[in-house]
């Protein structure tokens, strides 16, 4: 199991600097040998094409050959994520960032040593034993500050049994409702600083307008980290509702569906799940609004279409149950969720077929 930890970096930031602006030289290299190969209809550039091509080059542009490797592998990945037949260019806009091969980077008590330098970094938690593999890199944030992101390798958690699970309900009042009844309100984070952006934004000042940027991000991100933490702890597998965030972030709702954080929140909770055994799963939330938790049917009396949006509460014409919209949805995800692992797991132990859900 991989883990990546963040560590803020507290020296040598003005030699990080001058790396970056060697590295966006290299991407930027990488990218026109990428347009030469279109231009006289060669084969595209692999990552390996690429280092044969920067071999050498490391003690003309003092940059440690390790990260031209991982910078001409990074671009090849990257073209080929995003089908493209080349990228954009990286310049001074750029955010700074320095790849490095995971064999480069050696501990040394509570800093780091990379490339004959010794990084000094706010140690804020303890790295676990592992192997550093690659894909670290030194990154830096729109505010300038430098962090070292390290991904390394852990055993992987014993599955913990089925035993107690819940359904969650995304929501924009609420951030998720539970299938025990709980609410985790969403705070708005983005909401509440609006009045103090639009004056800065008036104001043209670009270092407020930043800060208040990023002091919301971290906001949010705290928020989400410690209900996502407590979800994993609290249950042994989490079913969730996929519903499209980036979809609703092209309607009026945009600024509430951004500000609620949806995705990270989901992201956050299945790579949580992984590390603390927990089964993670996403199921299709159709009508789980209008289906009767109770009976499981689809009664005439639920809320319908748009005009239904308004009722948050209503009673199974079938069965007589009275259902709180979002309880009743969670709940009906709980159900879809637990059908979805059963099945996967009964499908893993008979044997015959192993493209079940490895959760």
């Amino acid at each position: 199991m991989l883990l990546v930890y963040r560590y803020r970096v507290k020296s040598l930031t003005g030699l990080l600097q001058q790396q970056a602006r060697t590295v966006n030289f290299v991407w930027n290299y990488c990218n026109d040998r990428q347009k030469d190969a279109l231009r006289f209809s060669r084969p595209w550039l692999t990552g390996f094409d690429l280092n044969k091509l920067t071999a050498g080059s490391s003690k003309e542009l003092n940059l440690h050959s390790g990260v031209i490797n991982a910078v001409c592998e990074q671009f090849a990945r990257s073209r080929v994520q995003h089908r493209r037949p080349y990228l954009r260019y990286r310049g001074r806009k750029s955010l700074g960032w320095v790849p490095m091969k995971g064999r480069d980077l050696h501990r040394k008590g509570n800093a780091f040593r990379f490339a004959g330098n010794t990084f000094r970094v706010f140690y804020s938690r303890p790295l676990p034993d592992g192997k550093i593999r690659d894909g670290s890199c030194f990154a830096q944030d729109r505010r300038g500050n430098w962090f070292l992101n390290i991904v390394i390798e852990v055993a992987e958690p014993p599955a913990r049994p089925l035993s107690h699970g819940v359904g969650i309900d995304l929501g924009l009042k609420d951030l998720a409702v539970l299938s025990n009844q709980e609410r985790i309100h969403a705070p708005g984070f983005y909401r509440k600083a609006e009045a103090a952006l639009a004056v800065a934004q008036r104001a043209h000042k670009w270092r407020r307008i930043k800060a208040i940027h990023m002091r919301v991000a971290r906001r949010r991100l705290d928020f989400l980290n410690k209900h996502s933490a407590e979800l994993v702890r609290a249950f042994d597998h989490i079913a969730v509702g996929n519903i499209n965030a980036s979809g609703l972030a092209q309607t009026s709702l945009a600024k509430s569906v951004l500000d609620a954080g949806w995705s990270t929140f989901r992201k956050m909770l299945m790579y949580k799940a992984i590390r603390h055994g927990v089964r993670y799963v996403e199921v299709d939330e159709r009508f789980t609004t209008q289906t009767c938790s109770t009976c499981g049917v689809l009664p005439d009396s639920r809320p319908k279409g748009i005009a239904g949006l308004g009722i948050r509460e209503w009673t199974c014409s079938d069965c007589g149950a009275v259902h709180d919209r979002d309880v009743n949805a969670a709940m009906n995800i709980l159900r879809r969720g637990r059908a979805t692992l059963e099945a996967g797991i009964s499908i893993l132990k008979g044997g015959e077929n192993v493209n079940g859900p490895s959760y």
